[in-house]
């Protein structure tokens, strides 16, 4: 036995030694390609940070609340997206807000447009799932700690390296629940357009998208939620937002200053999640 452990010990497997390879391999012939996302990551990040930034704070909360009552039909909803915002106002955390609500949106505009595409593909082709599945499982279980290794060693110091650590750990949630969408449109409908003549793209866009708005939906959620986990681990690599002043706070072990920044942080996720969330149209 001592001689099988040694053995074993003696002829490690080069796991950690392969993915440096790897990495320099891309560092070093990859560069134009990553530049390329940098920028185009950046530009996403201004806009929507300009967006964010532009309106003053109480029309921004007013738009707020304007959204949240098409969206949920609910007063209550509403005076809750009020005074959160509100709240954030007073403690002075409106900035630090704005710029952990752009990681947000941006991670979603990317999580969505990529996994969206990626579930309908899965779920019209089980092989391509079944291929898909355990690298969903890697992405999700692999401690988040490590996403921003190779984002610093391929996008630097600043807000892309947290977007791209982040799309990477939420991207499985749109992709998993947009897959169960459309793998649970109702037999009877899918036969009943293919019966009427329906090609594959009307089949798609009429009976099997309509069908799995709810889980495409909750899986919006799902993105925003995750995403919003991810901001004090992106302020690691130099991203802005409320992330920041916890981390500050853990250095200097300020307590008054991180239970308030994680206070905001709850704020931001209850209301986000009452917003958007599709049984609010019910309640």
């Amino acid at each position: 036995m001592d001689q099988l452990t040694a053995f074993l010990t003696e002829t490690k497997i080069p796991v950690g030694r392969t993915a440096k390879a790897i990495f320099d391999w891309l560092n070093a012939h990859a560069a134009v390609v990553f530049n390329f996302i940098s920028r185009l990551m950046e530009g996403l990040i201004g806009g929507i940070l300009r967006m964010l930034e532009f309106p003053h704070p109480l029309v921004f909360t007013l738009l707020a609340v304007a959204l949240t009552w098409a969206l949920q039909r609910s007063w209550k909803t509403c005076l809750l997206v009020a005074l959160g915002f509100l709240f954030i106002l007073n403690q002075g955390y409106w900035k630090e807000t704005m710029q952990s609500l752009t990681l947000v949106l941006a991670a979603c505009v990317v999580c969505m447009a990529i996994g969206v595409p990626m579930g309908i593909a899965a779920a019209h082709r089980p092989r391509l799932y079944a291929w898909m599945r355990p690298v969903l499982d890697l992405m999700q279980t692999l401690p988040t700690f490590v996403y921003l290794i190779p984002a610093i060693v391929f996008f630097g110091i600043g807000m892309v390296p947290g977007l791209i650590a982040t799309v990477i750990f939420v991207l499985p949630a749109p992709i998993r629940l947009t897959h169960l969408g459309i793998s649970s449109t109702p037999r009877a409908l899918v036969e009943a357009a293919t019966a009427f003549g329906a090609t594959p793209r009307q089949l798609l866009w009429k009976v099997e998208l309509p069908s799995a708005t709810p889980q495409i939906m909750a899986g919006l959620n799902q993105t925003i939620m995750l995403s919003l986990s991810m901001v004090v681990i992106a302020a690691l690599v130099g991203a802005s937002g409320l992330g920041v002043p916890v981390v500050r706070a853990l250095n200097s072990v300020n307590t008054a200053l991180g239970f308030e920044s994680g206070f905001i942080i709850v704020v931001v996720a209850i209301m986000l999640d009452r917003m958007l969330r599709v049984r609010g149209r019910h309640d």
